[in-house]
């Protein structure tokens, strides 16, 4: 009997998966239109749908991450320059989701008195913005967790902010690297009260981990009805 419950329980985790993945790529496949690019807190869009937003080092992947999970090349702005994302950039997602690409942290070629505005910028942001679901913080699989990264973790708890780590490039790490990578970042980001548990781990160029993550995103969209659904 309990081994029968067992092979029910995971049959039904596998199709609730295969659910959630289908959810993902049908609103992942609606409209997504810029909406704003705000350089202030005066300027970001009126508080309405729920929203996530994309953090990390410059030069991290965000905008390609979001290229690859809309499907589309040019939606969000790439550039090897890092610190090129400048303001918010906000995008409404099938009116059901609200993506934002915030600037770089960390090394950018900008003056410094730029950089000091963009990150008084997205302090305030993270930390006022009722409509914010979660914090996707953006950490490069070569690299791992660096001191800029945990100063915004420890901002995110501070301000009772939900996140989670999704690992970017995954396709630049070899398969052992990238598993000790993945591990040694999985026990720091458990130390932390805000943070969400599991880890994503992606590759804009491969594809691997976007749907995955697209299903996760899909079910955010849901707690403005369903608190409970995350």
């Amino acid at each position: 009997f309990n081994g029968a419950a067992m092979v029910h329980n995971e049959t039904s985790g596998e199709e609730q998966l295969a659910k959630d993945i289908e959810v993902g790529r049908l609103l992942f496949a609606g409209q997504c239109d810029f909406i704003a690019a705000a350089g202030n807190m005066k300027a970001l869009p009126p508080v309405t749908i729920p929203e996530i937003c994309f953090a990390g080092r410059s030069n991290v992947g965000k905008s390609s991450l979001i290229n690859a999970l809309t499907g589309r090349r040019m939606l969000a702005r790439t550039s090897q320059t890092p610190g090129r994302t400048r303001q918010l950039i906000f995008f409404n997602l099938a009116g059901q989701l609200q993506l934002v690409d915030l600037p770089g942290y960390g090394y950018a070629s900008a003056p410094k008195t730029d950089i000091k505005a963009w990150t008084n910028l997205t302090r305030r942001y993270l930390a006022g913005r009722p409509s914010l679901q979660r914090v996707f913080l953006l950490i490069d699989s070569r690299r791992g967790i660096g001191p800029a990264d945990r100063d915004i973790m420890n901002l995110l708890d501070e301000t009772a902010v939900s996140w989670a780590v999704v690992m970017t490039k995954a396709d630049k790490q070899r398969a052992e690297t990238l598993s000790l990578i993945c591990n040694a970042t999985a026990e720091k980001i458990n130390q932390h009260v805000a943070a969400y548990p599991e880890l994503f781990v992606t590759s804009s160029e491969t594809g691997v981990g976007i749907e995955t993550l697209r299903a996760h995103l899909a079910r955010l969209c849901s707690l403005k009805e369903d608190p409970a659904a995350t």
